[in-house]
């Protein structure tokens, strides 16, 4: 009996217009895993904040049309993870989850149920664990499915930082810009992932040591044992102290060596706004007026057949088996994805 399998893809989301930014950042900063105080403080933070950057959030936003290419490019994923996925017994099809703005998890959980799903792939587009992301988005499907009374089997793929194809991927981006640029004498590197508190960090995040895992592995998979590299975090905000180095700090540094950088982009896996404006605008212009000779990116893996295989493994993965190892446990770390399935099963 064929069976219908929904993948439901999680990412954080973006505001679809100039109007919905504000909306977006509120609800961006009432999420418990990025403001962690207790109502009605988070709820007061949430609107000062939102507020307040809302006007220069817009103007980011203006830089690539009003809004966030996001959904439609996590759509174009999605076919091209179906399509993966054709040839087999079980019917695929993939409906997204985003976290702070439509479509959201409700609205995923109801798409799910109208298709008449008989299992359920829950299938985060965060390739590093965090609290922050991987967490806050399955804690958040929870509850929306608890509350349509949707009780479908499900699994859930916790993380993948290391897994071949995704490292393969960034592998074959990088290779390319690195043969575009002729020569490695004068060049250098820079992975750059989204920045966390450190004070998130201290309590027991994997995210950064996992974000260190991926940028190793994709230089150990080129063979380039000599290539000057570095782990990098950007955007960002607030008075907190983040993890570094910050990918500012690292252009400066780079520009007052003389050397030439290659950027990637390790922890997104689409274009958005941190990597059309911050990396290719602000920081491309922070690169020249610090001397950078020559400031590249490397394009986020979208649908690059690597990333899409990989995703398509994971899939049938968290079909076969009962629970998904994650690197984080023997880290000591529990993984949200085995919890939440000990509590259905």
């Amino acid at each position: 009996m064929t069976r219908k399998v929904a993948i439901v893809l999680f990412n954080l989301g973006g505001p679809d217009r100039p109007e919905a930014v504000e909306p977006f950042l509120f609800n961006l900063f009432s999420d418990p895993a990025i403001i962690r105080v207790p109502q009605p403080f988070r709820w007061l933070i949430a609107k000062l904040v939102s507020k307040r950057r809302a006007p220069v959030a817009q103007k980011i936003y203006a830089e690539i049309g009003g809004g966030s290419p996001l959904v439609p490019l996590t759509e174009a994923q999605g076919r091209a993870l179906e399509g993966a996925l054709a040839s087999g017994e079980s019917v695929y099809r993939c409906f997204l989850a985003m976290r702070y703005w439509h479509p959201f998890a409700d609205e995923a959980v109801a798409a799910v149920a109208a298709w008449g799903a008989d299992e359920i792939v829950l299938l985060p587009l965060y390739p590093q664990y965090s609290t922050t992301t991987t967490e806050s988005s399955l804690k958040d499907w929870d509850l929306a499915a608890k509350a349509a009374g949707l009780a479908l089997p499900a699994k859930a793929v916790c993380c993948y930082p290391t897994e071949d194809g995704f490292i393969a991927a960034h592998a074959a981006l990088l290779g390319e810009a690195l043969q575009k640029a002729g020569t490695t004498e004068n060049l250098r590197v820079l992975f750059s992932a989204h920045g966390l508190p450190k004070k998130i960090v201290d309590g027991g995040d994997p995210y950064q040591a996992q974000v260190e895992q991926s940028c190793a592995a994709i230089v150990a998979k080129l063979g380039q044992p000599d290539l000057d590299w570095v782990t990098c975090y950007q955007s960002r905000v607030g008075p907190l102290e983040w993890i570094g180095p910050s990918t500012e700090a690292e252009i400066g540094r780079a520009g007052a060596e003389g050397k030439r950088l290659i950027v990637v982009p390790v922890a997104f896996v689409s274009e958005h706004s941190e990597t059309l404006v911050e990396l290719d605008i602000e920081y491309a212009k922070l690169a020249a007026e610090s001397g950078v000779p020559a400031y590249n990116r490397v394009p986020a893996l979208g649908v690059h057949p690597d990333f899409i295989a990989a995703l398509a493994g994971l899939v049938r993965a968290a079909r076969s088996e009962r629970e998904i190892l994650c690197p984080e446990e023997a880290a000591g770390y529990p993984c949200t994805a085995k919890l939440r399935l000990e509590m259905v099963a």
